[in-house]
């Protein structure tokens, strides 16, 4: 379930509300509100979508308010036609269409129907003397006779004290199709003021509570391999009994004590665990508040990648397996795969983008110098998401003495599963490290970046349940969401398969799989796995597109802070720090996933150092 904030009006307030990153916010456009916005909008997240509000505009005057204003959706509190929304969507054919009708204490659904095709969603506020922003909730059980699939927003004198109220109606049938909360009015200190810590309150108390709710279907993977609807194993029918070995055996081996002892020795003695929870205090200082660092960038081979990959090769041997394969974007999980490989003595080919070869040859030399066969992915963007498919038709074409290291927490049952285990280290790690510092094992905040996910899948492991520790996965927005030059795949994906599992999915109307764009190799990959989709569908994980220069500039930060050179797949995590608010108490704990060394070209071309 969605948040949206409506009748924002002062700048200073609307950036302050913006930084508890509601999923929409509303700008009122109808000069006879109290609420009216007669000032330029500032810059917020581009997570969050800006919504104009209007009371029988003419269409011309609609139009080009959006465009003025870069909004991203339009919410209609008038008598407007359907032949007028059509006009609205024929002209700006990406734009939301939110059409809002008011009820008291009856409502006829039949007035819905024309509308079905041309509105995106519907919006039931309470009747009034005025559009909106009365102040009373209207009778919800109406909408237990609610007869659309249409998505829909519940609004109309929602304050603290209906937190009650809206967790009951979140369980009865009428909140179905209920797509977002809208609050306005009871959050003011007046007319288009927001009270920030009443809606910040609000928000951590109503989502916890959703969560906690909507954890009785589990964020974890169930017995069939899905997160929620998402996961499972979309395989052709050739790699089945590979995926299906692996299957019934993983759990097994991963149990047995001689497996155990052998992971966490190699864990402690060759990668170097434990990697030390770093308080920054400069960074610290400048944002004002507590800021460690999990230092996954100490780890042998420099990322957090070769926890995994120690568990897959023990997996790999206890299985029988001769010959390794893996995909590598970045360049650190195709290191980490050849040097277990060059440990234990078995073969190893790295399958890797062009592009990325080129951008990324110092990782491409040490895996050389490791031993392995790096080929290259020519087909497609050349870069992870062809590797992958590469790697896979490697695996069908060599079904018996191959294992597959896939290195993120995607791919077939049970691959994220499996992936997420061995990563789940990390979140360990933390929770005794936070005892020890202060004096508590949960934080309130983790963030950590996405592409597949594995790093951030380590990093959450441990809280997922514990829904008062707020989880941000940090997504690559390259050149911005709206440029197509993107991996933001929360903000840009849909549902679809993908190397085996459905998960979200950034593709054309067709289901073409779009070309994804990152200056981060590791974070450019058209999906996220199928833990994070659930995490994002669900409400349980908070995400944020972060773009080219955000990152870049967040790297450069650490670097003069800190003296830490950050990989730039973690420089995007890094850049949550200026596009959120945290307080000066809460513990932020940011899972620095890799050192910058593979990156050093990148920064030295972008900065001209």
């Amino acid at each position: 379930m969605k948040l949206k904030v409506c009748g924002m009006k002062f700048p200073e307030n609307i950036s302050e509300i913006g930084s508890l990153q509601p999923d929409y916010l509303g700008f009122i456009f109808y000069d006879k509100s109290a609420r009216c916005i007669h000032t330029e909008i500032p810059n917020i997240s581009e997570r969050i979508k800006k919504v104009g509000v209007f009371v029988n505009a003419t269409t011309e005057t609609v139009i080009k308010t959006v465009l003025a204003n870069n909004l991203k959706a339009v919410q209609l509190h008038g008598d407007e036609s359907v032949a007028y929304c059509k006009v609205i969507k024929q002209e700006l054919p990406e734009i939301e269409i939110i059409k809002v009708f008011s009820i008291k204490d009856e409502f006829n659904f039949e007035v819905l129907k024309p509308f079905e095709d041309t509105c995106d969603y519907f919006l039931f506020d309470t009747k009034g003397k005025l559009p909106g922003g009365n102040g009373y909730t209207f009778n919800w059980n109406i909408l237990e006779d609610y007869p659309s699939t249409k998505p829909y927003f519940l609004s109309g004198g929602i304050g603290d004290s209906e937190i009650e109220a809206v967790l009951e109606f979140s369980k009865s049938k009428a909140s179905k199709y209920c797509y977002a909360i809208d609050v306005n009015s009871k959050f003011e200190i007046k007319p288009g003021l927001k009270d920030f810590e009443r809606v910040k309150q609000f928000k951590k108390q109503l989502f916890s509570n959703l969560a906690t709710k909507q954890h009785t279907m589990s964020y974890n993977v169930n017995e069939q391999g899905y997160y929620g609807e998402f996961g499972g194993a979309y395989i052709p029918e050739m790699l089945y009994p590979n995926v299906e070995e692996l299957r019934q055996n993983y759990l097994k081996i991963m149990a047995e004590p001689s497996f155990k002892e052998e992971f966490d020795q190699l864990l402690k003695d060759y990668v170097g665990r434990p990697s030390p929870l770093y308080f920054a205090k400069r960074l610290s200082e400048k944002y004002n508040t507590k800021i460690y660092l999990k230092r996954e960038d100490l780890n042998h081979t420099g990322a957090h990648k070769i926890n995994n990959t120690i568990g897959q090769i023990l997996m790999a041997q206890r299985l029988g397996k001769k010959r390794i394969i893996a995909e590598t974007g970045a360049g650190q999980h195709g290191v980490a795969t050849a040097t277990v490989c060059a440990l234990m003595g078995l073969d190893c080919i790295v399958y890797m983008g062009e592009i990325d070869i080129a951008r990324q040859a110092p990782n491409v030399a040490r895996m050389k110098m490791l031993g392995a066969t790096v080929i290259p992915a020519l087909s497609g963007s050349r870069t992870l998401k062809d590797a992958t498919n590469e790697a896979i038709r490697d695996w069908i074409n060599n079904p018996v003495d191959t294992h597959y290291i896939i290195g993120s927490v995607v791919g077939p049952h049970p691959y994220p599963d499996m992936v997420a285990r061995f990563q789940s280290v990390v979140s360990q790690e933390m929770e005794w490290q936070l005892q020890e510092k202060e004096g508590r094992t949960k934080p309130d905040h983790v963030i950590a970046c996405v592409g597949g996910g594995s790093n951030a899948a380590g990093a959450f492991y441990q809280y997922l349940d514990e829904t008062d520790v707020n989880l941000i996965a940090v997504e690559a927005a390259g050149l911005g969401i709206d440029t197509g030059e993107s991996a933001a795949t929360s903000a840009l994906g849909r549902e679809g398969i993908i190397h085996g599992s459905k998960t979200l999915l950034m593709q054309t109307d067709d289901g073409q799989i779009t070309e994804p764009y990152s200056i981060s190799a590791g974070l450019d990959y058209p999906g996220v796995g199928p833990m994070h989709a659930n995490l994002f569908a669900s409400g349980r994980a908070e995400f944020i597109s972060i773009t080219d220069d955000e990152a870049m500039n967040a790297g450069m930060e650490l670097c003069k802070l800190e003296g830490i050179i950050p990989a730039i797949e973690s420089s995007h995590a890094l850049a949550v720090f200026k596009n959120r608010k945290f307080n000066p108490d809460e513990v932020v704990v940011l899972s620095l996933s890799g050192r910058g060394d593979k990156d050093l070209q990148n920064y030295i071309d972008y900065f001209k150092i």
